[in-house]
């Protein structure tokens, strides 16, 4: 909160940038004044530490192999931190929880090897989830989602059906004391109970789709998944009484169009890149509010703005989603070449920008 709701012409202030983090589409985890992300580093995968206010390399510590997708090599997903551990996952299925204080390698599984994993033809970019004393991940395969103890790395349960993995993460859903996984696959949308690793629910929107990036959304009880390739999205409305869940489908729409851009689910409404630009969408209806024409991509949501980067050429717009016209707050342009698929996050009043091996930190914070 507390942050600019206009750029001035020429952007935020620079704070501070970084040119080596290697290349990829990781973003940044940002915790008690450090920052967590990824980047190629030869045939590494590294796991890197900076200061939050300088930027200054703490430690880089290599993860596993970079990612051996000839076209697209770069690192995926972003590190999930959790006290003093760091938990990572790279391209070819190596997950790795390693130490917050130096990078050290405390326990890693192959989802292949370990657990037979399947996943889509660009290989794996899931975040992992924390979820109390588990650490939860998506090999696809003969068990689609697997839970590990987060301290040991040892199975606790493995859901009981099939699926290929797709490119998002699990989403905790807690309704009435009870908590469900949800996660978008190549094989549709799954629900999981968190707590016997029991598949409960599966949609078949998007099942066997070219490729499904972003991770579902949930609110006020309406449970929101889009994708691309002419797909769109759709919105269950989910309810659960005495241990029983129940999804309904609510509304679909084509307005949406998310790869590898995804949306965020704020104020009752979906944001997220449309066809031709920034969507917005009543989340209990599912009508389409406005478009934004351009800047659409990898959206963030903070203080009542939408900070969206695009998909290419490293532009990032600043857009005020309650104006009546003129939305559009600012922009900048990050130096970098290829897609810019990582997400912008915003914290402590500053705006971090990652594009291919640069990383930005912009101060956003009002005077």
């Amino acid at each position: 909160t507390g942050l600019l709701k206009q750029w001035p012409q020429e952007g935020p202030a620079l704070l501070w940038k970084v040119d080596n983090i290697g290349p990829g589409w990781s973003s940044v985890a940002v915790v008690n004044g450090l920052v967590y992300t990824t980047g190629n580093e030869g045939e590494n995968q590294m796991l890197i530490c900076l200061d939050e206010k300088s930027g200054k390399e703490k430690w880089r510590a290599v993860q596993g192999p970079k990612s051996s997708h000839g076209k697209y090599g770069g690192a995926r997903a972003t590190p999930t931190v959790d006290g003093d551990r760091i938990y990572l996952t790279g391209g070819d299925g190596l997950v790795t929880c390693q130490s917050a204080k130096d990078g050290r390698v405390q326990w890693k599984k192959d989802l292949r090897s370990d657990f037979g994993g399947k996943v889509g033809g660009w290989q794996y970019a899931e975040s992992v989830t924390i979820l109390g004393k588990l650490a939860v991940v998506t090999p696809g395969g003969d068990h689609a989602v697997v839970a590990l103890d987060k301290v040991t790395g040892s199975t606790v349960w493995k859901t009981d059906k099939a699926a290929t993995a797709g490119y998002s993460s699990l989403l905790p859903v807690t309704l009435n004391g009870s908590t469900v996984l949800v996660n978008g696959t190549q094989s549709g949308l799954l629900v999981i109970d968190a707590k016997a690793g029991k598949e409960i629910f599966r949609h078949p929107f998007a099942e066997n789709n070219v490729a499904n990036a972003p991770t579902p959304a949930f609110s006020d009880g309406h449970l929101f998944w889009a994708v691309g390739y002419n797909k769109g999205g759709i919105c269950l409305k989910v309810s659960q009484a005495g241990g029983s869940w129940k999804f309904e489908d609510a509304w679909t729409t084509r307005d949406f169009a998310c790869h590898p851009g995804n949306y965020v689910v704020a104020d009752g409404h979906a944001y997220g890149k449309g066809k031709g630009g920034l969507v917005c969408a009543d989340l209990k209806t599912g009508e389409t509010r406005w478009q934004e024409r351009g800047g659409a991509g990898q959206v963030t949501w903070a203080d009542g703005l939408l900070y969206s980067q695009s998909d290419s050429g490293g532009r990032l717009t600043l857009v005020d989603p309650a104006a009546d016209g003129a939305r559009v707050k600012g922009s900048l342009q990050v130096a970098g070449t290829g897609s810019s698929w990582a997400h912008p996050v915003v914290i402590n009043g500053r705006l971090f920008v990652r594009y291919d091996t640069n990383l930005y930190c912009f101060d956003v914070k009002a005077k």
